[in-house]
């Protein structure tokens, strides 16, 4: 049962008696199993906000954020640069969660396009694209992938691969510094935490 409060507002009758909201106990449940799992303080505060005041919606966008499974796709030299140096432990990506490279496209809801795609794999890449789950994200790495780079005037380059497959990241450079990699895994974190859901 729901009355209006002075503010004109609807709150739960039990809230309105001192009852605390069920959505109170359900962060204080939360915040009791976050600590017994020995978790962090800055993990169950953002655990317990998003609890207490997100929809289904930012809580599906948080998990998704959090949870990248990439599935390198090395064409050329940036794969060196994407897929090898970037998760040697002078860079170490999986501080960031992200060092479980996929074998299959399957198990994987990032394909990261490194090099140059020419026409005859450019098949491959959207069957790739095609087998890996919803949501899916693309981060085309290097100039190549972006535009052709320095081959796109070669009538066997494909001049983007954004001509083939929607790319949510674009990371410049010949080759992009492992530093550079990394800076698009958080961006492209950032984009799924701030989206809606079914909007691609």
């Amino acid at each position: 049962m729901e009355i209006k409060n002075d503010d004109g507002f609807r709150k739960p009758l039990g809230y309105l008696q001192g009852e605390k909201p069920l959505i109170d106990e359900v962060a204080e449940e939360t915040d009791r199993r976050l600590k017994l799992l020995g978790a962090d303080p800055a993990t169950i505060g953002e655990v317990k906000q998003v609890v207490r005041i997100a929809p289904l919606e930012k809580l599906l966008n948080w998990g998704r954020s959090n949870s990248l499974w990439p599935f390198g796709f090395g064409l050329a030299c940036c794969a060196i640069e994407g897929l090898m140096a970037v998760n040697m432990a002078r860079f170490d990506l999986s501080r960031f969660g992200y060092e479980v490279m996929r074998p299959s496209p399957r198990q994987a809801d990032v394909l990261l396009v490194c090099g140059t795609v020419s026409k005859k794999i450019a098949p491959t890449v959207v069957r790739l694209y095609e087998q890996m789950a919803d949501p899916k994200y693309v981060i085309a790495m290097g100039s190549c992938a972006i535009s052709g780079g320095p081959f796109v005037d070669s009538y066997h380059v494909v001049p983007g691969i954004d001509k083939l497959i929607p790319v949510d990241v674009y990371l410049p450079g010949c080759p992009p510094r492992p530093e550079a990699v990394i800076h698009a895994f958080l961006q492209l974190k950032q984009k799924i935490k701030h989206a809606e859901v079914g909007k691609k």
